[in-house]
């Protein structure tokens, strides 16, 4: 019997699962944080111990395993791929390969080997892979180079929003007594003083507020998630013409938090809009399933399946990791 195995290692976990050819579990392996940014040790250690974990629960060995595929959090540049292919190299497996976990949730949220991916979670990225199997990445360094948004910028856009409409620099929004209860202040002059007095750092959960604050129709919370739509669109018409795939059909696959959480209509229909100037044929997809599962499917088309709808079917029954 032939198994798969795939890996999604993040900043706060570890998921590893294993199928078989037709796609029914095998088994389930999880560990903690597998980001070589935050610390290698830490994330070779949380990575060999997941992927042990679903070994043993599989009653496998590693020879058993066709392919492995990992999607690793980090995996941008070749300064990292230098620190993580011996990670995955002392595992053993006879065939392995590493992509960033853009590519795993863009290929789990679609039924085409390829498409574009664009995340939206505490930051930002986006990247795509296109037919002939090219990848290219937009973003996921933070504003400085070039993104903008995510949980933790919507954060800052939504504190400094409170400060401009208490100094008149805009008008009022919904969002000053939304971030004063959230915070525990019962003024802006208040929240002003304190936080210059104490070098408050902007909490990065004031996010959702925006949200909030643009539901109950304040225009300067719909101003702030436009330009985030807008943003998102912006990376994923640059991958898409990085990767000429102007005349592809294909699905752009919408990740992380703010994408799939948040009310849609504030943000989906400025990305659609952006993207439609290139590719008539991309269609938005918001991705339902774990990660850890577009790897499994990489993995497979590695070793030439092509997957199925039974397949499909079969992997996506598994409803949590």
């Amino acid at each position: 019997m032939k198994a798969y195995l795939g890996v999604d290692a993040g900043g706060s976990k570890t998921n590893a699962m294993i199928t078989d050819a037709e796609g029914r579990l095998l088994a389930i392996g999880k560990a903690g944080p597998g980001n070589h940014q935050i610390d290698v040790e830490m994330a070779r250690t949380n990575i060999h111990s997941a992927v042990q974990e679903a070994l043993r629960s599989a009653a496998l060995q590693v020879k058993d395993v066709a392919v492995a595929w990992f999607g690793l959090a980090g995996a941008d540049r070749e300064a990292d791929y230098r620190i993580l292919r011996p990670i995955v190299a002392e595992l053993g497996f006879a065939q392995s390969e590493i992509a960033c976990d853009t590519i795993i949730a863009l290929r789990a949220g679609t039924t085409r080997p390829y498409g574009v991916v664009s995340i939206c979670g505490t930051g930002t990225n986006c990247a795509g892979m296109n037919p002939q199997g090219e990848i290219f990445q937009c973003g996921g360094f933070g504003y400085a180079y070039g993104d903008f948004g995510g949980g933790s910028e919507l954060s800052v856009e939504a504190f400094r929003s409170v400060i401009r409409a208490w100094e008149g620099r805009i008008g009022p929004t919904l969002l000053t007594d939304l971030v004063l209860a959230k915070l525990k202040y019962d003024s802006v002059e208040q929240l002003f003083h304190h936080s210059l007095d104490t070098h408050m750092r902007i909490p990065a959960d004031l996010a959702p507020l925006v949200f909030t604050a643009a539901s109950g129709g304040d225009l300067i919370a719909r101003e702030i998630l436009k330009k985030q739509g807008e943003e998102l669109g912006t990376s994923a018409k640059a991958v898409i013409q990085k990767l000429g795939m102007q005349n592809e059909e294909f699905d752009l696959v919408l990740a992380g938090s703010v994408l799939t959480k948040g009310e849609s209509s504030f943000l989906h229909p400025y990305i659609a809009e952006q993207v439609a100037q290139v590719a008539k044929g991309c269609q938005l997809k918001i991705l339902g399933i774990e990660p850890v599962i577009g790897a499994v499917y990489l993995a497979m088309e590695r070793d030439g399946i092509i997957p199925t709808d039974a397949i499909y079917a079969n992997i996506t029954h598994v409803s949590h990791v």
